[in-house]
């Protein structure tokens, strides 16, 4: 019974479909949600910090409810977005409902789009890296799938990564410089992977060139059947969508750095180089990302059995309840540039 746990991440999307179909202030029920529910939810849980033992992980591993409740993710988000750009465009909305609609369905982007692809990228299944891709779409940022697995993974807790925060730099400073930095990363590691293939590294057989191709034709379509109007709801929902996904990046990695050995090399990627969270309902909604010492330890374990790991350093709150500290600057440095130093 307990590996059902993780249909009650459902219960986010559901709220942006309640908002949607109630309207009014209903629309900002989902921010509500992640942001004042779900930390204080965190806060009062106990955390867990069991690990699946040894002898039961094959067989959680090739358990099919686990997988099939990511690729559910796919038509739910897709419905979600084709549900609210229809609300949009056939009602007269406020500004507050409009700003509602705007950052309940970015942060379902982000936490129901951009997560769950992340975890089905790491995957050696082909159809399950499509669906990846596809669940990137929305979010218009499928060049993650590149320079995360190629980029990220490689360059973690190092300088050379963009997407590992630098102790004393700000979480708005931090999205700017991952947000281009890691875009910009993405074509050159194409470029790379295509000059190794013996191919010409700009031609049809780039993947960043279709990613914007099919992004273009995302954006069109969704115009053709819901206007100019409809094309900037869409735009609003990925850029809430990735700036939280940068976020989460932000408080993943914050400060934390492998040392360069006499080599010239970095010391491999170890759980001490990822801050971890045993919150609980963080670590259900969001598909255990928040065991993310794991993850980086070993990328190819499957979400239900990531292991909590002592010498982790442990983020003092769960996910959510983080990113709102980390928007406050001088709080965020307070609590956490000791614990950077003590680990």
């Amino acid at each position: 019974m307990k590996d059902f746990k993780y249909l009650i991440a459902y219960l986010l999307p559901a709220s942006a479909f309640l908002g949607l179909a109630w309207k009014g202030s209903w629309l900002c029920f989902t921010t509500f949600f992640a942001f004042v529910l779900l930390p204080i939810g965190d806060m009062i849980l106990p955390q867990h910090k069991e690990n699946t033992p040894e002898s039961e992980e094959a067989t959680r591993v090739h358990q099919p409810l686990f997988d099939w409740l990511l690729y559910l993710h796919v038509p739910l988000l897709y419905l979600l977005i084709f549900n609210a750009l229809s609300v949009f465009k056939n009602n007269h909305l406020s500004i507050i409902e409009t700003v509602g609609m705007l950052t309940g369905v970015g942060i379902i982007v982000s936490s129901f789009g951009i997560n769950v692809a992340h975890e089905l990228g790491h995957r050696s299944n082909p159809k399950e890296q499509f669906l990846s891709k596809v669940l990137l779409l929305p979010a218009l940022y499928m060049h993650f799938f590149i320079e995360h697995n190629l980029g990220h993974h490689k360059n973690v807790a190092t300088d050379e990564d963009p997407a590992s925060a630098r102790m004393g730099e700000n979480m708005y400073a931090f999205w700017w410089r991952s947000v281009k930095d890691s875009y910009l990363g993405a074509w050159r590691l194409e470029a790379e992977r295509l000059k190794k293939a013996g191919l010409a590294p700009y031609s049809v057989a780039n993947s960043m060139i279709w990613f914007q191709i099919i992004q273009i034709i995302y954006l069109i379509l969704i115009g053709l059947f819901f206007g100019f109007t409809g094309i900037l709801m869409a735009i609003g929902f990925a850029v809430i969508g990735f700036l939280l996904l940068e976020s989460v990046n932000y408080i993943e990695h914050y400060g934390l750095r492998r040392q360069k050995l006499a080599s010239g090399r970095y010391e491999p990627v170890l759980p001490k180089h990822s801050w971890n969270s045993n919150h609980e309902l963080g670590r259900i909604f969001l598909y255990e990302l928040t065991r993310h010492s794991d993850h980086h330890y070993k990328s190819t374990r499957k979400y239900q059995v990531l292991r909590h790991y002592e010498e982790a350093p442990q983020l003092p709150f769960g996910y959510p309840m983080s990113i709102l500290v980390a928007s406050f600057p001088p709080i965020w440095f307070k609590m956490m540039n000791k614990r950077v130093i003590q680990n």
